[in-house]
């Protein structure tokens, strides 16, 4: 989510869009001019190396407060539109007092914070996005109208065509659902060396199910910064992923793809949307056996029509132009409610945009 947010915000601030991101105080968002940060509030209790008990979840709680209370506070009006990312439930509780249209992704499958927070409001004050057709889907029973879907989006420049290799790789957050040593098994069953790249998100599984598997054909690169990791996984004959829970889309697919290289994947959750013939092979969830068997066909595929069929439906362009369709026709709908509530279209009967899916179904 935290990679979305990167390349959406820096995309729209270089085609010209003045972005504010609220975000962290360490958020580095690169080379300037850019998007500008300001720093979400961090309480004393949650700044101390070693914070109480509940410090750290409160004051995000606050942040959220805070940055949303100047918003409605002041109406919103040096923004003409407000893009929500946030997991917390206080942007969609506050969303009903804002003058500024709002616009909330949806990255995850239904969690109950933001479940109760829509329920509470009705999905007052705010449109919504989701990152594939799966996730609109399983959030239907609670965002009731329309739904726009508008993938996450790869920057091409940031994750270059690579000459591909002989070891397999596998990329993300080592934690239980993300399956780092079902990767381990099927590349075993390969014959082929596996490079492990990613933050450890679980030290406790890190160190029981995976460390004890690291060997000469077995290895963990580390955390690394997005130049080496697109050069990792450019130079691998292709990627696996290996998830056990339904990703919503699958980011690190689309940035292997993107690279060239062949991906094989569980096919769950928003990964079909992601991954095509083209781009790679899918296999049944926590099928080992299968995911191995399929990547000798996968690599035989052509790394440059890998890319093409990436490119073509995974960029971050593709997104951005996606994104910026759905703000303008937020901003038509707020300035003519603001202007001429009797003669306004109402944003139930407008014409759809390519991005709408998921109409709400009559009993």
């Amino acid at each position: 989510m935290e990679a979305h947010v990167w390349h959406l915000a820096r995309s729209l601030s270089h085609e010209g869009h003045q972005v504010t991101l609220f975000a962290a105080a360490e958020s580095d968002l690169g080379s300037q001019p850019g998007p500008e940060v300001r720093p979400l509030y961090r309480s004393a209790a949650a700044a101390r190396r070693r914070p109480l008990p509940g410090a750290v979840p409160e004051s995000d709680h606050l942040a959220y407060l805070d940055v949303m209370q100047e918003l409605v506070d002041d109406g919103g009006d040096g923004f003409d539109v407000i893009h929500n990312h946030c997991l917390n439930p206080v942007p969609l509780l506050l969303a009903p007092g804002l003058r500024t249209p709002m616009l909330t992704t949806l990255h995850t499958p239904p969690v109950p914070r933001l479940e109760a927070a829509i329920g509470t409001t009705g999905g007052a004050g705010s449109a919504f996005a989701a990152v594939s057709g799966y996730t609109a889907e399983s959030w239907r029973h609670v965002v009731t109208d329309r739904m726009h879907v508008v993938p996450n989006g790869v920057e091409p420049s940031r994750w270059p065509a690579g000459p591909g290799g002989d070891y397999l790789v596998w990329s993300g957050r080592v934690t239980p659902e993300k399956g780092t040593h079902l990767a381990v098994a099927a590349a075993a069953l390969t014959g082929r060396h596996l490079v492990i790249a990613g933050p450890i998100g679980n030290a406790e599984y890190f160190h029981e199910a995976v460390e004890p598997l690291l060997s000469e054909r077995v290895r963990y690169a580390g955390h690394l910064d997005q130049r080496r990791l697109a050069s990792l996984v450019g130079g691998a004959a292709a990627a696996l992923v290996t998830p056990r829970w339904d990703e919503p889309y699958c980011l690190v697919a689309a940035e292997a793809a993107t690279c060239g290289t062949p991906v094989v994947a569980f096919g769950r959750g928003g990964i079909p949307e992601v991954i095509d013939a083209q781009s790679g092979r899918l296999v049944a969830p926590d099928d080992v056996a299968g995911m191995a068997a399929a990547v000798p066909e996968a690599i035989t595929l052509s790394r440059d029509a890998v890319r093409h069929s990436a490119v073509m439906r995974c960029s971050a362009r593709a997104m951005v132009s996606r994104y910026l369709e759905i703000y303008g026709n937020l901003i038509d709908e707020r300035t003519s409610a603001n202007h001429d509530w009797l003669l306004r279209t109402s944003p139930r009967t407008r014409a759809p945009l390519a991005s709408d899916e998921h109409l709400r179904t009559s009993a």
